[in-house]
């Protein structure tokens, strides 16, 4: 068995997995504010199922931002400045004496959604997390592929394609602006939708308000279409995924992964693409049972045990 974690801006999720997949325990408490709190919670959270379940746990925890192989420091956290240039996993290992495994929450949800989820049958696996912001996770094989600076997998960092961008006027040099995550997040949507028709909306109202026809909402989501479905065809004109899965709460939203599936081949090199766009299996599940993934991986542990040595 194995305690899976997932710590968020509000919420510390703690999954209990057997090697089969089947659960064992699932709990959820409120996020403390401050650093020690959290890790003194999560080694709380560990000897108290190890203690009821009278046996040694391994232990893997996601987060979000990205957890630096050359620092051993997260960063770019969002919503989660406490976690900000932090040895989160140096500490978690301090504290609970053995062995943890930290990884973004994007790489967690990729990885049990290709282990068991809906992405078991593909060898390349890209999990897309539409949420607040835009991030994802690479998995070749049932394996995290994160690189040696963390970073394989933000895609949603990436500049829009031109096409895109020339129709924006950005009213300033940040290039953030144009950020993929500023077209496709629900934060970035709902900016642009207030910022376009002066209509201070949340993402599912636009959505829904699509769903009725409202003309304004329709040209946005037409646009939203295309921006995704070229940004997508940028990561399989490098990566060429069998699967890409999409989770978070923008994606939920979505009920039209099959039209933009059609529209991504227009982009890609060759205009052929016979990969597959699905839901995941566990949902909003899919990251803390990917955390309880990390570490059975051959590849990761011995990944990590180089980390060890080094920090």
């Amino acid at each position: 068995m194995q305690i899976g974690i997932d710590v968020g801006a509000t919420k510390i999720e703690t999954v209990l997995l057997e090697e089969d997949g089947n659960e064992k325990h699932r709990s959820r408490t409120d996020c403390p504010k401050d650093y020690l709190t959290i890790i003194n919670t999560i080694r709380d959270i560990h000897q108290k199922l190890e203690n009821e379940f009278k046996t040694e746990l391994p232990i893997g925890v996601c987060h979000p931002g990205i957890h630096s192989p050359q620092t051993g420091l997260v960063k770019n956290a969002p919503n989660c400045n406490w976690l900000e240039k932090k040895p989160f996993q140096n500490d978690l290992r301090k504290a609970l004496g053995k062995e943890v495994f930290c990884e973004n929450d994007g790489n967690c949800f990729a990885l049990s959604e290709a282990i068991d989820g809906s992405g078991k049958h593909y060898k390349i696996v890209y999990g897309i997390i539409l949420g607040s912001g835009a991030g994802g996770g690479l998995v070749i094989d049932q394996q995290i592929v994160s690189g040696p600076n963390g970073v394989a997998g933000e895609w949603g960092h990436n500049q829009i394609p031109y096409f895109a961008a020339k129709k924006e006027n950005f009213s300033s040099n940040n290039a953030r602006e144009a950020e993929v995550e500023s077209f496709i997040s629900g934060l970035g949507m709902a900016k642009r939708f207030n910022k376009i028709y002066g209509k201070n909306l949340k993402t599912n109202e636009i959505f829904e308000l699509n769903r009725k026809h409202d003309l304004d909402a329709e040209r946005f989501i037409d646009d939203f279409k295309l921006n995704l479905a070229m940004s997508l065809s940028q990561i399989i004109n490098i990566l060429d995924p069998d699967a890409f899965i999409f989770g978070g709460g923008v994606s939920n939203e979505i009920d039209f992964l099959s039209e933009i599936e059609s529209m991504v081949k227009k982009f890609v090199i060759g205009r052929e693409y016979e990969g597959v766009f699905l839901k995941p299996k566990y949902g909003d599940a899919s990251g803390v049972r990917g955390a309880a993934r990390l570490g059975i991986n051959t590849s990761y542990w011995n990944y990590n045990l180089k980390l060890k040595i080094l920090f």
